[in-house]
């Protein structure tokens, strides 16, 4: 009897080890911020979907625009955040650790391609006229000038080189206009908004500057522009 008690903790002990090695997502971005993995688990809500899944590094659990995804199938999240002990309201769970990004567009699985998928940077010549009013700037000034534009208002207008919808709640966006230089890394901002734009707009965005911004997970940004509004 005695046996058959210690093993039953054991096996107790067991799988508390193993439902918790499921909620505690071991996956890494690689260098160029993506994460492959088989779908284990999909949860669905309004406007995402969350998947468990089954990495080279182990179990992850991730999230991006909702879409139809399959248990069984693989995929592959783009321009992959991690965020620790990030609270899902929906689906009343709070994950000590969770991946935010954008399906791969060649991912099995999913039918067609869905709003979520990951927009590659453009790279083309850029050269877009600055904005006008007092506090208009162009992307190397807002860059070159962050200390003194500390929780200011800016207005930038450039073009999206990239794109990335509703991760955590907000787009995220990176202008050029052809200021600055790739060299010195002045020559692109990010961008935060609730409002939507394509790759390739021309936009103008108006924003509150905010300096060395720590997302977590290594994810930190020494400028960006936050709560903003954007215009044709």
């Amino acid at each position: 009897m005695k046996f058959l008690v210690t093993a039953c903790l054991a096996c107790s002990v067991a799988f508390a080890l193993s439902a918790s090695a499921a909620d505690a997502p071991a996956a890494v971005p690689s260098s160029d911020g993506v994460v492959t993995g088989v779908i284990l688990e999909v949860k669905d809500v309004d406007s995402y979907t969350y998947v468990r899944l089954k990495t080279k590094d182990g179990e992850t659990w991730a999230a991006v625009s909702k879409a139809p995804l399959k248990k069984g199938a693989t995929i592959s999240i783009g321009d992959a955040m991690v965020m620790n002990n990030f609270e899902s309201k929906a689906l009343k769970k709070t994950f000590s650790s969770i991946i935010f990004g954008n399906l791969a567009g060649s991912n099995k699985g999913v039918a067609g391609a869905p709003s979520g998928a990951a927009k590659a940077q453009d790279n083309t010549p850029i050269k877009v006229a600055k904005a006008t009013g007092d506090n208009a700037r162009t992307v190397a000034e807002v860059v070159t000038k962050s200390v003194e534009l500390k929780d200011k208002s800016v207005q930038v207008r450039g073009k999206v080189v990239k794109y990335s919808p509703e991760i955590m709640g907000k787009n995220w966006i990176h202008l050029r206009d052809g200021s600055g230089s790739e060299a010195s890394n002045t020559n692109d901002i990010l961008v935060t908004s609730a409002g939507q734009a394509k790759l390739g707009d021309v936009v103008t965005v108006t924003g509150v500057v905010r300096v060395d911004k720590d997302f977590g997970s290594g994810y930190s940004y020494k400028v960006l522009i936050e709560e903003a509004t954007i215009k044709p």
